[in-house]
């Protein structure tokens, strides 16, 4: 499996109540049992007028298909290269 980070264009989203949050967790986690193959929803972030997710799934296209069965956009869907951190720079250069 892969992971992405997904970015939902979703108007008012840092305004959203913690209600209206849990029904868009509990639309994604139906969505997720009826999809019938491997998938993982990591986390989400509400920043302003978006959400960022991060998923694992076999593909793109499962990304999308769950997106479309929750009626979610999905305005930006990439494969996670990297991650990076603090941490990080006591990897380069360690002897």
């Amino acid at each position: 499996m892969e992971r992405f980070i997904i970015e939902r264009e979703i108007p008012g989203a840092g305004d959203l109540s913690p209600e209206q949050l849990a029904d868009i967790a509990k639309a994604s986690n139906a969505v997720v049992e009826s999809l019938g193959r491997p998938y993982t929803w990591i986390t989400s972030y509400v920043a302003g007028d978006k959400i960022y997710c991060v998923h694992e799934a076999e593909s793109a296209d499962v990304i999308l298909e769950h997106a479309r069965r929750g009626g979610f956009p999905a305005d930006t869907v990439a494969v996670i290269a990297n991650e990076i951190g603090p941490h990080t720079a006591d990897l380069v250069g360690a002897h």
